[in-house]
């Protein structure tokens, strides 16, 4: 993919990632502005506040320059009763008040906290006892006497301050007082956000589909019946030859053959992992390759949202014409492998010290993944296979590659993950905890705290290379055999293919059902 391309897909992630946050701010002011409907107000809740001293007063409160009471900014309203006589609640600037309130002792609220409530109070020591309140003449907004008091206060530019006090400048002022706001801007406001969402994300979708079609070459997938095809004296199944010598193929029963010709539940997935165990890795490269890989991160992290778009765009091509668009289907696959080989390279296996290429085609890297192109798709299962159908094999792929704790953990693009990052740990906004200890282990943010089998098992092989420069064969199979268990599951959740994925842990660099038969491949070597 040239630069031209990515800039696009980046640009263009940038714009559906701002039309997402657009749409969140959307939903939020929608919500407050159905709140306060019917000229209600955005309140919290009444609560009883007592000091000794002559006056309750609030902080400072600053309007922003430029604000006017005809604006209809904003509104608010302070509501309270004194249960032991009359009230006085007024509002005035802060240089007014202060000169009233000099040296008459009298209280500043502080924090306030509900559920359970408590207020915190700075007193401010004074001699002098004010005159009654209601008689000056500088109140922005005022109220006194029996009964609850209400005043109601349009924002403008200054800066105000209320005043709570016994009406008739009596010590120890006791209120049931109650605080609000209201914007006749917020209506208006969501509607723009919502209609800057729908222009930014509609705006970024085409960058990205601009980028993906711009200029595209056509992908090498899989075919359908078995081949590997792959740059001449690549690795593993792509091309034996110089690199690696091909793994024996297994001897199978001819009722075992028949199944793999079938392509039954017992033969060879059409979504394919394959990762070879580099000789002679580094002790200690393992420490800062995930530092080395941050620009593919970087990257990465603007493809995958290009991954999500692309993802629902094919959903829809898929549900009117049963075909996942081909480029689209390149491009998605590619992103999958490019995450893979970062993964191989630096978190979710540590299995080689070459550095990954910066591409979504297949290189001479020694970890690849492919899809087989499907001719056609099912209508029905693209509406539920990627959130219903997907959930038992997403329990049991969270149960190794997320924490003890946490079954799934699902977010990336419509429903996926980036393997890339954590060793193909499922990760986002949606839990399913299995252990009711769980929740005394949550921490920021709310999640729950554990390590994967996954990366316990990479960082069981990193200290095995650092103390013995030997990365253990069986625990590279184990983790590779995680792995493609987990990216079959990301291939079928992404909508590539309609096969269920089997509930079958591969082990090894390739899984034995995708290669060619002995012959075959001797007459490769």
């Amino acid at each position: 993919m040239n630069p031209g391309r990515i800039v696009l897909i980046i640009i263009g992630s940038l714009l559906v990632l701002a039309g997402l946050t657009a749409g969140a701010a959307a939903a939020a002011l929608g919500l407050l502005a159905a709140a306060q409907r019917d000229d209600g107000y955005l309140s919290v809740p009444e609560e009883t506040y007592s000091v000794g001293s002559y006056a309750l007063t609030s902080e400072n409160i600053e309007v922003s320059s430029g604000i006017s009471a005809g604006d209809n900014v904003g509104t608010v309203q302070i509501r309270g009763t004194n249960p032991d006589g009359e009230l006085f609640i007024g509002i005035a600037s802060e240089t007014d008040v202060e000169r009233y309130l000099d040296g008459v002792a009298h209280a500043e609220l502080g924090d306030v906290t509900f559920e359970p409530f408590s207020a915190e109070y700075e007193e401010i020591p004074g001699t002098a006892a004010p005159a009654p309140p209601g008689e000056q003449d500088f109140w922005a907004a005022s109220s006194e006497g029996a009964g609850t008091r209400e005043i109601d206060w349009p924002l403008q530019e200054g800066e105000w301050t209320v005043v709570v006090m016994n009406a008739d400048a009596a010590p120890r002022v006791t209120a049931d007082l109650q605080a609000g706001v209201r914007s006749d801007v917020l209506g208006p406001l969501t509607w723009w956000l919502v209609l800057g969402a729908v222009v930014l994300v509609l705006g970024g979708v085409a960058l990205i589909l601009a980028g993906i079609l711009t200029g595209r070459k056509p992908g090498s997938a899989y075919p359908a019946a078995g081949g590997y095809p792959g740059p001449e004296g690549g690795h593993g199944p792509y091309g034996y030859g110089v690199a690696a010598a091909a793994p024996e193929a297994p001897v199978f029963s001819a009722a075992g053959a028949g199944q793999l010709a079938a392509g039954g539940y017992g033969g060879p997935y059409p979504a394919r992992l394959y990762g070879e165990l580099d000789p002679g890795l580094s002790r200690w490269l393992w420490l800062v390759k995930w530092f080395l890989a941050i620009p593919h991160y970087i990257l990465l992290a603007f493809l995958w949202i290009a991954f999500g778009v692309a993802t629902v765009v094919a959903g829809f091509a898929i549900l009117f014409t049963t075909r996942y668009p081909r480029a689209l289907f390149d491009f998605n696959v590619g992103v999958i492998r490019w995450s893979w080989r970062v993964a191989f390279y630096a978190t979710g296996v540590l299995g080689t010290d070459r550095y990954p290429p910066f591409s979504l085609e297949r290189t001479d890297y020694p970890a690849d993944f492919d899809v087989a192109y499907p001719d056609r798709l099912s209508r029905g299962l693209v509406l539920v296979k990627w959130w219903l159908l997907v959930l038992p094999q997403a329990l049991v792929v969270g149960a190794f590659s997320g924490s003890g704790y946490v079954v799934v953990r699902q977010a990336g693009p419509l429903g996926g993950w980036d393997p890339s990052v954590g060793g193909g740990d499922w990760d986002g906004p949606v839990d399913w905890v299995t252990d009711p200890a769980a929740e005394s282990l949550r921490s920021v943010g709310g999640w729950a705290v554990g390590i994967s089998l996954l990366a316990l098992l990479v960082m069981i092989a990193a200290v095995a290379l650092l103390f013995t420069g030997r990365y253990p064969r069986a625990l590279f199979d184990l983790v590779m055999g995680l792995q493609r268990w987990s990216y079959r599951v990301l291939a079928y959740t992404a909508l590539m293919r309609d096969e269920y994925p089997p509930f079958r842990l591969d082990q090894g660099p390739v899984d034995a059902r995708d290669l060619p038969p002995a012959g075959d491949a001797a007459r490769a070597g």
